[in-house]
């Protein structure tokens, strides 16, 4: 684990993966990154804790959490970025967010979560839309 005595950000980092404690903010969050593939979640502490931990799958364990951002480019369709949370890049400040620069619509992003995303994630994405209506 290392950590940056200016921004009190913690990190561990392992194969595909990157997570943050912001003591700050006492916030986890985490990026996973593979074959085109590029994700955030927010994650609690419980989480942060185990990654990296002999016989953990540590993907497995951060694609539990709260996501909150996706962006994808595969060879099998356009390059897209799904915007789950609107908040993303300041709760992951630290992250080198990918983007395409394709963002999914709104529309679209509210079916993909409500059909494919825990309950953490679909309960944080109808407080954001109450939120402007």
């Amino acid at each position: 684990m290392t950590s940056s005595p200016k921004s009190m950000m913690h990190f561990k980092k392992g194969l595909g993966w990157k997570a943050c404690y912001d003591e700050e903010r006492n916030l986890y969050t985490a990026q996973t990154s593979w074959r085109g593939d590029y994700h955030l979640y927010e994650i609690n502490a419980e989480i942060y804790h185990q990654l990296g931990e002999p016989g953990v799958d540590s993907d497995k364990l951060i694609h539990s959490g709260r996501h909150l951002y996706y962006s994808e480019d595969s060879p099998i369709g356009p390059p897209t970025d799904m915007v789950i949370d609107e908040k993303f890049a300041d709760l992951c400040p630290w992250a080198n967010i990918q983007t395409s620069g394709n963002v999914m619509p709104k529309e679209l992003t509210d079916i993909a979560v409500n059909l494919w995303e825990n309950e953490a994630t679909r309960e944080q994405r109808k407080k954001q839309n109450e939120k402007k209506e």
